[in-house]
C-alpha cells in the first residue's frame, strides 16, 4: 500500500483539511465506478476491451480482488466509434444495478461471497436503455452513471444522448431533462461543444450534473448543472475542466472530480493532472491534484472517500483523519 501525507491550500473561504491518501487496490484495467457497503467491501467496474468483458470486481478490506460479475457488454459505439463498456454501478441494499454497454443490469449480491464462481452476466436480464433513447429520436445513447431520487426512482445520466433519463420502474423510461452544449469559441472543430452528462447526484433540493465538455475538450467552461424534479435546468457552477463525478462533500460543499487539466489531439488527456476541488455553488478550491485520470469518487462518511484512478489502475481512499 502506498501511503501519501498531504495538505492542500486553503482560499476562498473554504475549508481544506490535511489529508491521508492510501492505495487500496491495484492491477485493474480499465476501472470505472465503485461503491462500498458499510463492512468495508468495495465493488467496482471495468469497461472491459469491446469484447464484451466487461465486469464486476469484489475487493475485500484487505485489498483482495475478485470477480464478481463478469462477460458484460463491451462494445465499440455504432456512432463514435469509442468503447462503450461496463461503467458506473451503484448499490442499494443487497441490489447492485450496473450500467454497461446499452443496458442497465439489476443484480442480487446477498448471496455472493469473495471466492464464489463469478456471476456470469449473459445469464441475467437486462433493461436496454439506449433503445429507449433511440426510440425518442436521440441519434446517439451512452447509459453512463446513475443515482436513486427522493422519489426511490433511477435517474440515468446518458452519455451519447446528453440527457437525464428518469427510470420509472422496470423498462419504463422517460426523458428528464437534456443538456445543452455551449458554443465553441477555440477556433477548433465546429461551432457547438457538446456538453457530456456524467454525473448525477440529489443534494436533498434538486440533482446535480456533471459535464465534461466534448472535442476540442477546453479548459475552465465545464459546468455543474442543478435539475429539479419538474426537469428545470440551471446552472449551479461553472469555470471546471472535464469533470467526471460529484461527491456529497461536508455540510454545503461538494467534491467535484476533474478528469484531466488539458488536452491535445496528439497525446491525448495530460496525465497526472486530474483533481478533486470543493465546491459550493460559487467558489471552488483544490483538495487533491496530480491525479491520473480519476473517474469515479464513492463518499463513506464525511471524512472518507474512495476514488477509481484510470491511469493507475487503482483505488485510492483519501481521508481526513
Amino acid at each position: 500500500m502506498a501511503l501519501i501525507f498531504l495538505f492542500a491550500g486553503c482560499h476562498k473561504g473554504m475549508e481544506t483539511p490535511k489529508l491521508t491518501v492510501t492505495t487500496v487496490a491495484s492491477g485493474l484495467q480499465a476501472v470505472m465506478g465503485i461503491d462500498v457497503q458499510n463492512n468495508g467491501t468495495i465493488w467496482v467496474s471495468q469497461s472491459g476491451t469491446a469484447h464484451n468483458d466487461g465486469k464486476v470486481v469484489l475487493i475485500t478490506p484487505n485489498g483482495q480482488k475478485y470477480d464478481a460479475i463478469i462477460n458484460l457488454p463491451s462494445f465499440l459505439n455504432k456512432n463514435t466509434n469509442e468503447l462503450q463498456g461496463t461503467v458506473h454501478i451503484m448499490l442499494d441494499g443487497k441490489t447492485l444495478y450496473v450500467l454497461s454497454g446499452d443496458d442497465l443490469f439489476t443484480v442480487d449480491i446477498s448471496h455472493f461471497k469473495p471466492g464464489d464462481t463469478p456471476i456470469d452476466a449473459t445469464t441475467l436480464q437486462p433493461e436496454n436503455v439506449a433503445a429507449f433513447m433511440y426510440g425518442q429520436g436521440y441519434p446517439d445513447s451512452h447509459p453512463y452513471n446513475l443515482t436513486k431520487g427522493p422519489d426511490g426512482d433511477l435517474y440515468i445520466s446518458d452519455a451519447g444522448a446528453n440527457a437525464i433519463v428518469h427510470r420509472l420502474g422496470w423498462g419504463s423510461y422517460s426523458v428528464l431533462a437534456d443538456v445543452p452544449g455551449i458554443t465553441n469559441t477555440t477556433g477548433i472543430g465546429g461551432p457547438q461543444i457538446q456538453s457530456v452528462p456524467t454525473s448525477i447526484l440529489w443534494d436533498g433540493q434538486n440533482f446535480l450534473v456533471t459535464t465534461l465538455l466534448g472535442f476540442p475538450f477546453p479548459p475552465g467552461e465545464s459546468i455543474i448543472y442543478q435539475v429539479s424534479l419538474s426537469g428545470q435546468l440551471s446552472i449551479y457552477q461553472s469555470g471546471f475542466t472535464s469533470l467526471v463525478d460529484l461527491a456529497e462533500g461536508i455540510k454545503s460543499e461538494h467534491i467535484a472530480v476533474q478528469y484531466a487539466s488539458s488536452f491535445n489531439p496528439a497525446a491525448g488527456f495530460a496525465p497526472n493532472t486530474g483533481s478533486l476541488v470543493w465546491v459550493n455553488g460559487s467558489n471552488s478550491d483544490e483538495l487533491l491534484g496530480g491525479l491520473n485520470m480519476p473517474v469515479d469518487i464513492q463518499q463513506v462518511n464525511n471524512h472518507t472517500w474512495y476514488v477509481t484512478v484510470m491511469g493507475d489502475g487503482t483505488v485510492i481512499k483519501v481521508s481526513n483523519n
